[in-house]
């Protein structure tokens, strides 16, 4: 049986989980989400838990088992506590500023670039002097969240040689030496 399935799902105290039909909804202090599941799993809520239980050990049961579980678990970590998500801005030049759900970045392309975030998103933008520009993103939704995070990133990934790029704050970048330390 899923390991991660199997596990029950705590809800803390001012979150609320409704259950209608196949839609999930979670309330918490920190907003709402809601989430379409396979109608086949069982869903229980007592005693401050919940619970998913599939029908059968069927493939399709096992696979959707564990990854509804952890769906709804990320809902109310999010609406409970939300998600934050730190990236770095390391070049000469890199610059990011944010206005309202507006972000610009300067990258060192020969223009600027502006993404417009979705409300659920904010963004703020640091600048210190002798440090690497900050982006920091807050959201409830882990999976928004996540993607607004690749996309900008996609931007200007790291490259391997002198790391410049956006990365995430903690990220590690594989260096690869330069054509003159190749053996001769």
């Amino acid at each position: 049986m899923s390991r991660i399935g199997k596990a029950p799902i705590a809800i803390p105290a001012g979150v609320t989980v409704k259950v209608s039909g196949d839609v999930v909804t979670v309330k918490g202090p920190k907003g709402e989400l809601s989430q379409k599941i396979n109608p086949d799993l069982q869903i229980t809520v007592e005693d401050g838990q919940l619970t998913l239980a599939r029908p059968s050990d069927d493939r399709e049961h096992r696979a959707q088992h564990g990854l509804y579980r952890a769906l709804i678990h990320n809902m109310v970590v999010g609406v409970s506590e939300g998600y934050r998500k730190e990236m770095e801005l390391v070049g000469v030049g890199y610059r990011a500023a944010a206005t309202g759900q507006v972000l610009e970045l300067s990258l060192g392309y020969s223009h600027a670039i502006y993404i417009k975030l979705p409300p659920e998103v904010k963004v703020e933008a640091k600048s210190e002097r002798n440090k690497n520009p900050l982006i920091i993103l807050e959201s409830d939704d882990k999976q928004l969240l996540g993607q607004v995070c690749a996309k900008i990133r996609s931007l200007r990934k790291p490259e391997p040689y002198k790391g410049k790029g956006i990365k995430f704050v903690g990220e590690i970048i594989r260096r690869k030496s330069g054509k003159s330390a190749s053996a001769k």
